[in-house]
């Protein structure tokens, strides 16, 4: 038995069944025994999962160049780049390097925030930017950041990391109840916790699920769907940090009406190891990735309600295709196009890569 698994049995011994929000925190944050908390190789062919990111420095180039785009249509003066989740921090030294090239007017008046909770996290990343040293700062959260935002606030699979509780359907009963942790037999298992409907109708709201009696009434008996109400509310509070510019996220995502389709019974939830899916999600704590789809019609419309307007979702091809017309358009064709960044774009963009699988949201303030 591990550490991890000690304190999480410890807990659930103490105050009963725990909800997955809580076990997800522990099983990905706990410091330093959670997964991203190990100072170990996640993202790449030594990892558990590829992202935009290890396909090399293009997709930050591209990125680069859409922020540049809409910093550009902005009032002079300094400028923000924010990044929330920066991993190691590969992305932002993508993204500075192009800059500190290809506009070194903007780099120059460019302030590069970091929003990262974890010491060993801003460790790893101030070691690999150290050359930006005198650009980027850190904050340990959104109500940390010193003034509004003047500029773009992106995240790259971010949210889809965020704690999040599990609600099943009931179709007997013709209610909520919520997929809790349990011990048995010395393994964790999954229980059905039902308390008071109101409370679970309550958490469907505030993520946009309002369902119609019609489809309450043949949803499947255990339908599950995966919420995030605390990734909601990092989004509206991001959206009111935003002065003026671009928010934006890519990451795995569905709207509303995706995430009730059949072949969706079981929600989105999933576990990655070694570059495979998981059959037992609740294994390996510590040791294995454990992410879900995005709601994007809940960002959507936070965002809106905080006086954001919405460009997207788009798909991640379609999104980074758009930016790549503009950099041929630039360079008088592709001139800088050669057949290995040919090859990265096309892993970015093509259907069975990551083209499809990944999704953008963007909203912008005037």
């Amino acid at each position: 038995m591990t550490e991890l698994e000690r304190i999480i049995r410890q807990e659930i011994a103490r105050t009963g069944p725990m909800p997955f929000a809580r076990f997800m925190d522990l099983a990905l944050y706990c410091p330093e025994l959670g997964y991203y908390e190990q100072a170990r190789p996640g993202i790449g062919r030594r990892g558990d999962y590829y992202t935009s990111v290890s396909t090399g420095a293009l997709f930050g180039e591209l990125l680069a160049h859409q922020c540049a785009e809409w910093t550009e249509a902005l009032s002079g003066g300094a400028w923000h780049l924010v990044e929330a989740g920066a991993h190691e921090g590969r992305l932002a030294a993508d993204m500075l390097s192009w800059f500190r090239l290809r506009k070194p007017s903007l780099f120059d008046r460019m302030e590069y925030w970091i929003i990262e909770p974890s010491a060993r996290r801003r460790a790893w990343q101030r070691a690999l930017l150290e050359e930006f040293a005198h650009q980027v700062r850190w904050y340990d959260s959104l109500a940390a950041l010193p003034r509004p935002v003047h500029g773009v606030m992106l995240s790259n699979e971010f949210l889809d990391a965020f704690p999040l509780h599990r609600l099943g359907w009931d179709a007997a009963m013709q209610r909520w109840f919520e997929w809790r942790v349990a011990v048995e037999g010395g393994a964790f298992v999954w229980v059905k916790h039902a308390t008071d409907t109101p409370e679970y109708a309550g958490r469907l709201k505030v993520c946009g699920f309002v369902l119609p009696p019609e489809l309450l009434a043949v949803l499947p008996n255990e339908f599950t769907v995966d919420i995030s109400p605390e990734a909601g509310e990092w989004w509206r509070n991001a959206a009111h940090a935003l002065e003026a510019g671009a928010l934006l996220t890519l990451d795995y995502g569905l709207t509303t009406e995706e995430f009730f389709r059949p072949d969706r019974c079981r929600g989105t939830l999933r576990a990655y190891h070694r570059h495979h899916l998981q059959a037992d999600l609740l294994a390996r704590v510590g040791d294995q990735d454990l992410t879900a789809h995005v709601h994007f019609t809940q960002l959507q419309r936070v965002g809106e309600a905080a006086g954001l307007q919405t460009e997207g979702p788009f798909s991640q091809a379609e999104f980074l295709t758009r930016i790549a017309r503009k950099t041929w358009d630039d360079d008088g064709g592709r001139g800088e196009w050669t057949s290995g960044r040919v090859r990265r774009f096309q892993t970015l963009t093509h259907p069975d890569c990551l083209g499809e699988a990944f999704r953008v949201l963007v909203q912008t303030r005037a």
